[in-house]
């Protein structure tokens, strides 16, 4: 085996060895992502059940408070009606005993109270405050107007006919307990978003399904049905919905991951992604430096080696032409001359390398059978050949430059049948396309290798170059739009490889 087969085995493992590494890079760095991720998600979702607790909590604290202000409230409704009724008592006829009725009315020092007459002018009023500055009046315009507002006034009806309204409204510490229930209530409302953390929340009416508060959801939520829906589902796929009560009424918490969390789940991806990305043009920008450096070796080398050619042969055309003049030498002369002329054909090849070549209409099938009358006339007895192929084929291409690519085939085909066997070709005319098939018997190649036998340097041989199958590539690929590559092959049976061309 060659040192340049051992180069390219070596890099086909180094490749694959290389791969194998990135995998495993990949993989630890995905696994060791999701580790995170599902540590910092279990630690989120036990936040979430530490803060459902103490909102189950704190409702509760807050459905004892309202109860609490509820009896507080009927408490202040029974000292109005107790005032009510002293009131009505005082002015019946035929009490006697009014020292009870006086000593209620006098208890009453919390409760807001304006007596007016049926005229709705004020009689009589208690407890009460008045600002410092303010006009007594204007107070109890005000006072009297926010009482209407609040409370029907009781009619007191006395000595048959007369009557006098009662006007009230909430004591100053119930109304102070009131604000601060309210501040309570609201506080408990925003501490329900706040304590959640960066989560996206929807804190929901069980009864009415409207939105009580939200936090971190977009606003386009809260005017689409269809999107709250789909964006309540989506949060109910993740995470179970918790059901609290708020001022007696059933609500529920619905919640999903945090944005946070939801970037460090896709953040590996995205960075793998970007490195891919980076890595893949960096490697397409060096194999297209490296290409275009080896296409500047093949230019030079050609142009060098015809060059080189040049001078001998042209000494060579010389002597055939003495040896011509000589009876005794005349035949040589003529066998001579074609191993001469086919010497020309090879530097001509070698000066088109690296140029464009110039691509005419020509025979195809004339072309395949004089390279191939050519090897069967040096071949042997012990080689075949066999030709399947049309009368005519008018393809366009450089005649010079193809008859190398069949030669190139050919001789490896006699190289793997060690000048024992059959080389068949058969030619395809299809819709738009010319398909050529060169097959031998030899030794057949390794599937692993059917590719990487364009290589530059790449041979089987003790004593080869490994060039002819790359110049064959380049001619077939870069100066006729065309395709060169290992139908099919077989260890032992042979190989066949196929060439297409455009019509």
């Amino acid at each position: 085996m060659s040192k340049s087969y051992n180069i390219y085995s070596r890099k086909q493992r180094w490749k694959l060895l290389l791969f194998a590494i990135a995998l495993g890079i990949v993989g630890v760095s995905l696994a060791y992502t999701k580790t995170l991720v599902d540590k910092i998600s279990s630690e989120e979702r036990k936040k979430v059940e530490i803060w459902a607790d103490a909102v189950q909590k704190r409702s509760a604290l807050v459905n004892y408070t309202s109860r609490l202000f509820n009896k507080l409230q009927k408490g202040e409704r029974g000292k109005v009606e107790l005032y009510l009724e002293a009131t009505k008592y005082l002015v019946r006829p035929d009490v006697h005993e009014v020292s009870f009725a006086l000593n209620v009315l006098n208890d009453n020092t919390t409760v807001p109270v304006i007596l007016t007459n049926s005229e709705g002018e004020i009689t009589s009023y208690r407890n009460l405050i008045f600002p410092p500055g303010a006009a007594k009046d204007e107070v109890l315009r005000v006072e009297l107007a926010n009482m209407a507002a609040q409370y029907d006034p009781i009619e007191i009806v006395y000595y048959g006919n007369s009557s006098v309204f009662l006007y009230y409204r909430d004591s100053r510490l119930f109304s102070e307990l009131k604000t601060t229930f309210d501040d309570l209530q609201q506080s408990f409302i925003s501490d329900l978003i706040l304590n959640a953390a960066s989560s996206p929340l929807i804190l929901l009416d069980s009864a009415s399904n409207e939105i009580i508060e939200a936090g971190n959801v977009d606003s386009i939520v809260f005017n689409d049905e269809e999107a709250l829906s789909m964006k309540l589902d989506e949060m109910m796929e993740q995470h179970a919905p918790l059901r609290i009560e708020i001022n007696g009424q059933s609500a529920m918490v619905y919640y999903e991951d945090s944005f946070l969390l939801t970037q460090l789940k896709y953040y590996p991806l995205a960075q793998l992604g970007i490195i891919g990305l980076f890595v893949m043009i960096a490697y397409l920008l060096f194999s297209t430096a490296r290409k275009a450096e080896q296409n500047q070796v093949w230019v030079g080398m050609s142009k060098e080696t015809a060059h080189q050619l040049g001078t001998p042969l042209s000494s060579m055309i010389g002597w055939v032409e003495l040896l011509k003049e000589e009876p005794k030498t005349a035949q040589i002369a003529l066998e001579l001359e074609k191993d001469v002329s086919r010497l020309q054909v090879v530097t001509e090849r070698f000066s088109k390398i690296g140029s464009q070549p110039e691509l005419v209409l020509v025979d195809l099938c004339k072309l395949l059978r004089n390279t191939i009358d050519y090897f069967e006339l040096r071949s042997g007895k012990n080689v075949t050949f066999e030709i399947e192929m049309p009368d005519e084929l008018m393809v366009v291409l450089n005649e010079s430059l193809f008859e190398w690519v069949i030669e190139n085939l050919i001789k490896n085909a006699l190289d793997a049948m060690d000048g024992v066997g059959t080389i068949k070709t058969v030619v395809s005319d299809q819709d738009h396309r010319v398909l050529i098939d060169i097959t031998d018997s030899g030794k057949g190649i390794v599937p692993g290798d059917f590719k990487t036998i364009f290589e530059p340097g790449f041979t089987s041989k003790k004593r080869g170059w490994g060039l002819g199958l790359s110049l064959s590539k380049r001619i077939v690929k870069e100066y006729h739009q065309g395709k060169i590559y290992v139908l099919k092959s077989v260890l032992g049976s042979g190989s066949t490889f196929r060439i297409s061309l455009r019509k």
